[in-house]
Parts: structure tokens; sequence; C-alpha cells
């Protein structure tokens, strides 16, 4: 429409200027042409001379059109094709997100046939076939895929998660590094190749990937240098277990410098120092790891390294220790201990009696046991408190957030669920998780089974009662 009224525009133009001529510019042309004579005024003459040219413009347009018109019909045929596809693949999507098999694959099919861009249609009928069970047909959509740059990522990441489904770990790290190449800073692809690389205890491995995300900012830097300080204690331990001292230290050192938190890090940098005769350094270690948190293993890793053999000296020495944190109730059961071993009951009273308050956990109750029995020959009182550890509270643990098992040790992999970090110094659930169900023991077994009390970690055992 607004062509037209274009072209109207100009013919108006046109005739307002002929009618101009024909009005200031009086006068007639005559032409001779072939035995033929054209007399007319010069107005007249650019009129018919304008007129032609508006012909010769509408003649040509039209036969443009004429020429473009079946490039345009297929055009439009392929774009209505192209958005019934789109359609389609959209149409498959929500299909899957809906757990509509058939429907899926349905869409999948139509999808197929309307749009002539296998990368973008594979992805849909892959997971159409995961969504039916068929997970060999899903395989080979997913290889298909990786011949295809601008899905290749796509197919690497299905082939992945179906070999994780299937518990191939070996294959599923080949395709995790494979991936971890193609998006190196995808936060995704660097936890699973970080996770399968400690599954397998591949630590140096490890290290690396999180030492590159770190750099590159791929993950939170908290997270990161947690993760890291984690995976250095276990390259100390395996350094350690080959008798690589140097480096046992160089990554324990690392550790503790990342997270100082971390108590299995101060721990293995103290044993480390020792191993290498700087106890100082070592003692000094533990008592700054202390001031933070104390915990039993840190209290048994300083006994350790007390040279002396003088109960009393070494109840100084616990003192010392107990100076950092005298409000803490591990400062009190470490130097209870020390005071036990040295005979020393009323102080070894006070601090329990300090460390118990109204509700003592099993651990302070065991040695108020051993107390009574050790002081007074108290066996009455000492099966008393002996049987209040049973229904106290546990003593704290190295306990997974994950699966709520407790662990003797600290490791970096729950040897339960296999989970990474997962384990924390806490109080354990009262029911704890057991590895596996034990048949059920005999007659003869139950008569000849003694009574047995769980013993806090690190802690020394009473005497069995005469």
């Amino acid at each position: 429409m607004t062509r037209a009224l274009f072209l109207f525009a100009q013919i108006a133009v046109v005739v307002g200027a002929a009618w101009a001529l024909t009005h200031r510019w009086p006068g007639r042309i005559a032409i001779d042409w072939q035995g033929w004579r054209i007399d007319m005024s010069v107005g007249l003459l650019v009129l018919v001379i304008a007129i032609l040219i508006v012909l010769v413009v509408i003649v040509a347009r039209f036969w443009g059109a004429i020429r473009r018109a079946p490039g345009q019909f297929f055009e439009s045929r392929r774009m209505s094709r192209r958005q019934r596809g789109y359609k389609a693949l959209t149409q498959g999507m929500v299909a899957v997100a809906a757990g509509d098999v058939q429907e899926a694959r349905r869409a999948a099919r139509r999808a197929d046939a309307l749009l002539d861009e296998p990368p973008l249609t594979m992805l849909l009928s892959a997971q159409a076939a995961q969504l039916g069970g068929e997970e060999t047909a899903a395989r080979r959509y997913f290889e298909a895929m990786l011949d295809h740059p601008d899905t290749a990522f796509l197919g690497v990441r299905g082939l992945l998660m179906q070999a994780i489904k299937a518990g191939d770990k070996a294959e599923a790290l080949r395709l995790a590094e494979r991936a971890y190449r193609l998006r190196p800073e995808t936060e995704w692809v660097v936890d699973q190749l970080f996770e399968l690389q400690v599954e397998s205890a591949l630590w140096s491995d490890a290290n690396e990937t999180i030492a590159t995300a770190i750099r590159r900012k791929t993950l939170p830097a908290a997270d990161a240098r947690r993760r890291r300080a984690a995976v250095l204690v276990e390259q100390s331990r395996v350094a350690e277990a080959e008798g690589d001292l140097d480096t046992a230290l160089s990554r324990a050192r690392e550790a503790h410098d990342l997270d100082p938190g971390l108590v299995p890090a101060t721990l293995a940098l103290a044993r480390l120092f020792k191993a290498k005769d700087r106890v100082g350094r070592a003692v000094r270690l533990i008592e700054e790891a202390w001031a933070r948190g104390p915990t039993p293993e840190l209290g048994a890793a300083y006994g350790a390294l007390i040279e002396e053999t003088d109960p009393l000296v070494r109840v100084k020495r616990f003192q010392r220790l107990f100076s950092f944190r005298p409000d803490h109730r591990e400062s009190h059961i470490a130097l209870a201990e020390a005071s036990l071993a040295a005979r020393l009951w009323g102080e070894a009273r006070k601090h329990l009696d300090a460390a118990g308050g109204n509700a003592p956990t099993a651990g302070v109750c065991r040695l108020m046991a051993e107390l009574e029995e050790l002081e007074n020959g108290d066996m009455a009182a000492s099966r008393q408190w002996l049987a209040r550890a049973t229904t106290a509270m546990p003593d704290e643990a190295w306990v997974c957030n994950s699966c709520g098992a407790v662990a003797g040790s600290w490791t970096a992999l729950c040897g339960n669920c296999n989970e990474f970090g997962s384990l924390a110094w806490q109080p354990p659930p009262r029911a704890m998780r057991l590895a596996a169900p034990k048949p059920a023991p005999s007659a003869s077994d139950r008569s000849q089974r003694k009574p047995s009390l769980p013993s806090r970690q690190g802690e020394r055992k009473p005497p069995p009662t005469p």
C-alpha cells in the first residue's frame, strides 16, 4: 500500500511538472521518422516520456516478481517446516520433562522429519530413548553427537551419565576428562572429574584439577581450598607410606596453610616435624591448633611429643596446653587424664567434674569410673559410672554428614558411602550405622561372650574388676 501511494505521488509530480512546462515554456516539437511525423507540445512530450518510464518500471518489477516467485514459494515452505520442526522439538522436550515416553518419541520423529539439522534432534531422540529404558539406542545417539562440534559436549555428557549409572568408573573417568578438555570452566564438569579422581585415589590428578579450578575461579574459593587441603593430606599420607618424608612434609604444610582448621592436616604436619627432629615446631603447631579447637586427637599427639616420662612433668606440660583453652571441655579431659596417670586424684576429679557438668558424656563417665576404682577401690561406684556411660551422650567423633556413619579416624572419603570431605568432628547419632549385618550368635557364643563397653578414642580403659 505504501509503495502504491509513493508511485502515484511520483506520477502526480511528473504531471504537475509537465503542466508547468506547458504553461511556462509554450512551444511545439515535430519529429520526422520513417515517413511518420509526430507533432506535439513540449508538455505533452514530457508527459509521454514520464508515462513510458513508469510503465517500464512497472513491467520490470512485475517481471522480477515473477522470477522471484518460485524461490519465495520454496523459502516460505522451508520456513513453515522449520517452525513446525521447532514446535515439535519444544513439545518433545516438554514430554521428556513430563515423563511421557510415547509423546517424546512422536515429537522426536516429527522434529527429525521436519528439521534438516540432526544435531538438534539427536539430543531429543537420545533423551526419549533413555526415558523408555533403551540405553543402547540412547548410546548410539550420544555417540553420533560426538561427530558434530556443536553437540560434542552434549554427547560426552550423555555418555558420562550412562557410564556413572552403569558403575563403569574407568569409562566415566575417561569421559569426564574429555568433557573437561571441552569445557574446563564448567563447574559441574570440574566437580564430576574431581569426584571420580578422588574415588579412584588419583590424588595427584585431583590436586591438579582443584588447583586449576582455584586459578580459574571455577569453584567458590573457600570450598575449593577446603577440598584441596583434604587432597593434600591424602597425598602426604601416600608419600609418607612410601618413605618420601620431604614430599610428605611439603604436602602437609600446603594443606595446613590452605585450611589451618583441618585437624588431620595439623596432625600430619606435627608427626612429620617430629620425624624430622623438629619437635619444638610440632609442639607449637599443636598448641596453635588447640587454641582454635581442642580435640582428643590433638591431645594424644601432644602427649606423644612430650619426651619426659615423669608423670608429674607431663602434668605440667598438659597444664600449659590447658592454658590455651581453659574454657573447653577437652582441655579439662586432657588434663584429667594426665592427672590420673600421675595419681593426682583431687586434680583429676576437679577437671572431670568441670568437663562433665550436669550431663557428662560417655567418655567422662568412664574416666570417673576409673578414678573411683583407682583412688578409693570403690567398685560399686565404678560400676555405677560405667552403667551411666551406656546411656550418656556419646563423645564427639568423625561422623559422615552424608550417611551418618562413624569413622575411627579421618579420611578424605567416607568409608561407608564414599562421599568426599563429609567427615566432621561432631557428636555421633545415638543409633550408629552398621557397616554390614552380622549373623546371630549361637547359644555357646553368647555364653562365652563377655560384655564390653565403648571406649573413648585415645583414652586408657579402666583395669578389669578383680
